[in-house]
């Protein structure tokens, strides 16, 4: 029967179109039975609910009748929401790169009855524009070449699908050590902008497996260019556009080279990772700046990101009453309006507001003139103002809230939370990690096995690697901080379940799709990082952490197992491999620190040391006497020293003597993190 069937379905991004003309499915078997039934070719378009040009062609042809009819004539027509199944959007995104096209969202795709690419491209317009054809006129030639030319649309199926799981052509493999990682790090600097930071030229991504790189090769080698290009990169984030000044959080890009536009749109993963980084750059350098940006955003996260029982919200829509950043933006007039006129005009000089607008007659809100906070007093006055302005905003139409929850950005968000409560010393910060996590546990699993994501009572898609990899590094990083063995249990069994039905026993490495999800035609195993990193990158680390903890042989050898996997690719592009090889530090040296008894004697001292010393990679525990957490083999036989908070910092297998001077503790990590 020809109807819309989105009704039916979870997604926010797949509700905004249940009332599209469109005779809309969701991806499944039954879909591709009508396809097979009637003969017609599928249409796959993919996107997700934060796409600025996502909503654009669904206004401008999905929304428009005759469009629509023509699509239900001509085609089964597929809604795909990115988030919930990030793995067939990156089968068809491959298909796209195959045809030589640069990719992005919405994706347009059509496959025959068998879910196999033929051909594609991303926003099409209504009408001849952009270089680019009409959409209805795509529709029909590409429906004359299905219905004409068959033996065309089959080899165009057949080359396109190989291309895609082509594995790539041996190639040399390069030994992945402090030669090649010390290499890396010095040619990776001139490609950063040397006067706003992040790499060269626009639009401008904060990159976070490169940045994480270049910080933790800035580091080990004491190579200054390299922090230096990591702090300038964070401070004209956080000072620019691309940070909502009054309500917290960071947008997913800037779309010029100087942070200061940005696509509107706020992911829970950017945030994230950002905070992760910028809480281990603090460390180093003890910036009020990455103090406050953090705080502020964490304070952001529980004030809007936090779904119903607890796990984190996917995303903040880019667009409100059909413009996009209309909710973020200013004028002269309003802002003196709110503040008056001393205040207004105090404010406005602070933040790029002018008369003329610093975008298409408007303002955001920047502080990209001064890198510097002010003083105190000046800071102070400023919160004062932005709470002010905040209070008429909150009046304003919001953008659409993508609450569904993801396994594998909570994941992410729960690590950095876990890290920077530890950072900090937020308690609280700790606790809502703790809340995503068991919410998590308990609503996303079955039978031990995760599930990809959940919204409205209703956990479903399949689980990909980064599902796994995520969640089992949130939940090492949780037991760093809290010493609770649940954590780190946890975080074992799920990588069981990663080697059982991820690893590909012929070629290695983590494959995108379990064993037995069944409604792929292809199971990728990429290495590359994408806006966020590769699940193999992660789970290098994680392995790590894990045969570090546990004294089991079995980790440290799948991890090596691992890094091989991917050295013939990396030999090929290095700079595309920046995650792998961040996470190959922990590989060549291990470190861990653990203090025993912190809550002893000078055990305030010893945890303000670890604090203030950035240990990118490095394990690092503060156990209670009662913590259940440190008998497991790695951590046994630390204990307090004479009543006295005692630290053993570790490399590898070889632990210091005990330590009780801060200033020992201090000098043997600045030791180790270079060794």
């Amino acid at each position: 029967m020809s109807e819309n069937r989105l009704n039916k379905e979870t997604s926010p991004y797949l509700l905004q179109h249940k009332d599209n003309p469109v005779h809309w499915w969701a991806w499944g078997p039954e879909a591709l039975e009508e396809s097979r039934r009637t003969g017609k070719p599928i249409l796959l378009s993919v996107g997700y609910a934060a796409c600025h040009w996502c909503h654009v062609m669904a206004h401008e042809s999905f929304e428009d009748e005759a469009t629509a009819a023509v699509m239900n004539e001509l085609f089964v027509n597929i809604k795909v929401d990115r988030e919930e199944r990030p793995d067939i959007d990156a089968i068809y995104m491959g298909a796209l790169h195959a045809l030589g096209e640069q990719g992005g969202w919405p994706l347009t795709m059509f496959l025959d009855s068998d879910a196999r690419p033929v051909w594609g491209g991303t926003y099409f317009p209504n009408t001849a524009r952009f270089g680019r054809p009409a959409f209805v006129d795509v529709l029909r030639q590409v429906a004359h070449v299905f219905r004409n030319e068959p033996e065309k649309v089959a080899e165009n199926a057949r080359a396109l699908t190989a291309a895609v799981g082509q594995p790539n052509p041996a190639s040399a493999a390069p030994v992945i050590d402090d030669r090649l990682l010390r290499d890396l790090t010095q040619r990776l600097v001139p490609a950063v902008d040397s006067v706003r930071g992040g790499l060269q030229g626009a639009p401008k991504f904060p990159q976070w497996s490169i940045f994480w790189l270049l910080w933790r090769g800035g580091i080990r080698y004491d190579h200054a260019p390299a922090r230096n290009a990591v702090v300038l990169t964070l401070d004209n984030i956080c000072q620019g556009g691309i940070y909502d000044h009054l309500g917290g959080g960071f947008s997913r890009y800037s779309v010029d080279e100087r942070w200061l536009v940005p696509h509107f749109e706020k992911m829970l993963y950017d945030n994230a990772l950002l905070i992760d980084l910028m809480t281990e750059v603090y460390r180093e350098t003890g910036s009020p700046l990455y103090r406050a940006r953090v705080a502020e955003t964490v304070a952001w996260l529980e004030r809007e990101m936090i779904a119903e029982g607890g796990g984190f919200a996917a995303s903040l829509d880019a667009d409100s009453e059909g413009e996009e950043g209309k909710f973020y933006v200013w004028s002269l007039d309003e802002v003196l309006s709110v503040l008056g006129n001393e205040d207004g005009r105090f404010f406005a000089e602070a933040y790029d507001v002018t008369a003329d607008g610093n975008f298409e007659g408007h303002n955001i809100l920047n502080r990209l003139g001064s890198m510097a906070l002010r003083s105190d007093a000046d800071e102070q006055r400023l919160a004062d103002l932005r709470a002010k302005l905040m209070a008429v905003r909150d009046g304003r139409v919001r953008p659409g809230w993508d609450d569904k929850v993801l396994a594998d950005w909570n994941g992410l968000m729960i690590a950095a939370l876990a890290r920077a409560s530890f950072v900090f010393d937020q308690p609280l910060w700790l606790d809502m990690a703790k809340k995503a996590f068991d919410f998590i546990v308990t609503h996303m699993q079955r039978d031990g096995r995760l599930q990809h994501s959940w919204r409205a009572g209703i956990a479903k898609a399949p689980a990909t690697a980064s599902d796994y990899a995520n969640m089992i590094w949130g939940a090492l990083r949780l037991f760093e901080v809290t010493g609770e063995k649940r954590y780190f249990d946890q975080a074992a069994a799920w990588s069981d379940v990663l080697d059982r039905h991820y690893w590909l026993s012929d070629t290695g490495g983590y494959a995108t799709s379990a064993d037995d999800t069944r409604d792929v035609i292809l199971r990728l195993k990429p290495g590359t990082d994408d806006a966020t990193p590769n699940a193999n990158a992660i789970m290098l680390a994680n392995l790590i952490a894990l045969a570090t903890i546990s004294g089991e042989q079995r980790y440290f050898d799948r991890a090596e197992a691992l890094l091989a996997t991917y050295a013939g690719d990396i030999g090929r592009s290095v700079v595309a491999h920046t995650g792998l090889l961040a996470s190959a530090f922990d590989l060549i040296s291990p470190q861990q620190v653990v203090v025993a008894g912190q809550h002893l004697q000078g055990g305030v001292e010893l945890m303000e040391v670890i604090r203030s010393i950035s240990l990118p990679g490095a394990m690092q525990y503060a156990f209670c006497g009662d913590a259940d957490g440190s008998d497991l083999p790695g951590l046994r036989d630390k204990s307090a020293n004479n009543s006295r908070a005692t630290a053993y910092v570790c490399l590898g297998p070889q632990c210091s003597p005990a330590l009780t001077e801060p200033i020992e503790v201090a000098t043997m990590l600045k030791q180790q993190r270079s060794l």
